[in-house]
């Protein structure tokens, strides 16, 4: 009995090949087709493969009722329902490293172009038919000073090419280990100064609450006049409202950019300035590239529909059948705790470690499994899941571990997770009431109760008179409303809250809140 696999979108011919050479592989070729058309392809399928123009909704999964795994032929998810997906067992798989090559040359070209301006150079010539060669001075890649910001698989192939240009190279990752930029020659820093003191800037990080606008006006206004930016990763990353501001005013002299918040960018202020080099997030588009997608993405299809198994599941199908119902909340409650731990503990992960009290412990493997992924989002971003989790601490050299203790506190079951990072360890405490409300009780001793839910900050100080009334002050200063404020007392005088809030706290409000006298230390964190 052969399954069936529906191809949504375009991909190389090898992917095609690869599949049809298959006697038990059904292929559909639905590339072309019109979406509400498309959905009586998929009545059937076993695994289709897509890429960003078919969008995996909720109407697709109502309609495909026989999905057993989607692959995404490429390395975002943003058109595909992952929650939905769990819900209904279809297990979600991406393909995120076949265009890792095609990326860092992107990357290569356009910094080139920053410090030559060379496309504007051959639209003079070509288009205007002016022969200007004063008007083209550049400058050398040779001895400039190139921050990277993300050295990972991407970021640290740019910075070893950059080295080949004898470019000087300062990296800004505080999730890897330092050596692995020192050992190419580069310096690494946890100052991120120290990156806005460059003459070129790249960026290679996934896009989340951390690096969203992590390039916005206020770092714009500390680099040096010249400075030339490069963004071939996510859009948003760098402000773009600050980027146009920056661009038009000198400031930035040149600025080499991918990818957009919102694409396709066809009319975009920033395609009005000239000393900008922009491309329509060709980053994946070589032909090299593209093979190696496709191909990657008929195996991991082929391998799904046969149940062997499901590289790079990006999520895990969870049926409530198989599970006490008691479990789940605390499977989610470790992955948020961990993911809260993540956001307050910025640094590079040395250990998780997940302690269980009760007759939860004997879902163990689980819970640690969630803890990890909640761990590693903060860092790893779309590439962590239940799948790999393990495999993904064990190459970042991370140690987890699981350990049943016995019952010594007033909750039944109670779930502790400690995630030691390069600055040091951060323990907390969660349990749930009434089967489903879940809660944290502690944070690095200090007692509380709160739903892990919503945006928080996390604010120890020293335990002296007019702290919360300057929280307030500031609060109010800055249009940022407090819905909730929870107050954990220690001894030798010294307090921490968890302060609910309901807009964002950006870095600048960080700032001042880290600058309070009796503050010792302030982080955000959303759940």
């Amino acid at each position: 009995m052969s399954v069936k696999i529906v191809i949504c979108d375009a991909i190389h011919q090898k992917g095609f090949e690869y599949l049809e050479k298959e006697s038990d592989i059904e292929v559909v070729n639905g590339v072309g087709i019109p979406k509400d058309e498309l959905l009586d392809l998929v009545v059937d399928a076993d695994v289709v493969i897509t890429r960003s123009p078919t969008a995996i909704t909720e109407k697709f999964l109502e309609k495909a009722t026989n999905l057993k795994a989607i692959v995404r032929a490429g390395v975002g998810v943003d058109n595909v329902d992952l929650d939905g997906c769990s819900k209904r067992g279809i297990i979600a798989m991406n393909v995120p490293t076949a265009n890792t090559i095609a990326a860092v040359e992107m990357t290569m070209a356009h910094m080139l172009s920053c410090a030559r301006s060379f496309v504007n150079a051959n639209n003079n010539l070509k288009l205007d038919r002016e022969w200007k060669r004063e008007k083209w001075y550049g400058i050398e890649l040779s001895g400039k000073k190139l921050g990277i910001i993300g050295f990972g698989n991407i970021g640290s192939r740019v910075g070893i090419r950059a080295k080949s240009f004898d470019m000087d190279i300062v990296v800004y990752d505080p999730y890897i280990e330092p050596s692995k930029a020192t050992d190419i020659g580069a310096v690494y820093t946890q100052n991120f100064d120290d990156i806005l003191a460059c003459d070129f800037i790249t960026i290679h990080t996934p896009k989340n609450s951390e690096t969203t606008n992590i390039i916005s006006f206020d770092e714009i206004k500390k680099m040096k006049e010249g400075v030339r930016l490069i963004n071939c990763a996510r859009g948003s990353l760098f402000n773009e409202d600050a980027l146009y501001e920056g661009i038009k005013s000198g400031k930035i002299a040149f600025a080499g950019i991918d990818v957009f918040s919102y694409e396709p960018a066809t009319d975009h202020p920033l395609l009005e300035l000239e000393n900008i080099c922009v491309t329509p997030h060709l980053g994946a588009n070589t032909h090299e590239s593209q093979e190696k997608i496709a191909l990657q993405a008929a195996e991991s299809a082929l391998l799904a529909a046969r149940g062997i198994s499901y590289p790079n599941a990006l999520n895990l199908p969870i049926k409530a059948e198989d599970l006490p119902e008691k479990i789940m909340p605390y499977l989610e409650l470790t992955q948020k705790m961990s993911y809260f731990a993540a956001q307050i503990n910025k640094a590079q992960i040395k250990s998780i470690r997940v302690k269980v009290e009760g007759d939860i412990s004997s879902y163990g493997k689980s819970l640690l499994t969630f803890s990890v992924v909640g761990a590693l989002k903060e860092s790893v971003g779309d590439n962590i899941n239940y799948v790999n989790a393990s495999f993904v601490a064990q190459d970042k050299g991370i140690e987890v571990s699981f350990e049943e203790i016995p019952i010594s506190s007033n909750y039944h079951n109670k779930v502790t997770i400690s995630l030691t990072t390069s600055k040091g360890v951060t323990t907390i405490r969660g349990t749930v009431f009434e089967d489903i409300e879940q809660r944290i009780v502690n944070i690095n001793g200090f007692g509380f109760d709160f739903k892990p839910k919503g945006k928080m900050i996390v604010f120890k100080n020293r335990d002296v008179p007019g702290v919360i009334a300057s929280i307030a002050t500031l609060m109010s200063k800055n249009g940022i409303n407090i819905s909730d404020f929870r107050l954990g007392r220690g001894k030798d005088g010294v307090a921490m809250a968890v302060i609910l809030v309901d807009e964002a706290i950006d870095k600048k409000i960080l700032k001042e809140l880290n600058s309070l006298d009796a503050c010792l230390w302030a982080q955000y964190a959303v759940l």
